[in-house]
């Protein structure tokens, strides 16, 4: 099993997942040959140790990673079990171009205090941002899309 589907079942619960689209890298074959990644696609995914995964993010981004989360977080949409796509809540507004540029996800191991979704198991976060400019956010069971 690769590291990539090993986060998407919940097994990597300490690393992180950074998803790129081509159209927002443009070396995205450079970064697929990574250990660490793999190429989906229209972009590569990156599946790396937490905070070196941040560091990454804000490296690519320039954005730190728990404040684009908490932006995305006030924008519910759907973000595709694969990380590389998903529905923009802000498509209705137009003709404009709703492709995700790139996603930070983590997964957070099963926590029956917590309750709700947390006690059924490890929870997939994922935080998108679109080529409309606006950002939006998911979570899913693991292995569950």
């Amino acid at each position: 099993m690769s590291d990539y589907d090993a986060y998407l079942a919940g097994d990597r619960t300490d690393d992180v997942a950074l998803y790129l689209s081509e159209s927002y890298v443009s070396d995205v074959d450079k970064l697929a040959d990574r250990d660490d990644a793999e190429r989906v696609d229209d972009g590569v995914v990156l599946v790396v140790e937490g905070e070196r995964g941040r560091s990454v993010f804000k490296k690519i981004t320039g954005m730190g990673a728990m404040d684009f989360g908490s932006a995305a977080m006030d924008n519910p949409g759907h973000v595709d079990s694969d990380l590389a796509g998903g529905d923009c809540p802000h498509a209705s507004g137009g003709p404009a171009d709703h492709s995700p540029q790139f996603a930070f996800s983590f997964a957070e191991p099963q926590n029956e205090e917590v309750g709700g979704l947390y006690a059924e198991g490890d929870v997939i976060h994922a935080y998108v941002y679109c080529s409309c400019g606006e950002s939006y956010s998911d979570k899913w069971l693991a292995g569950e899309r």
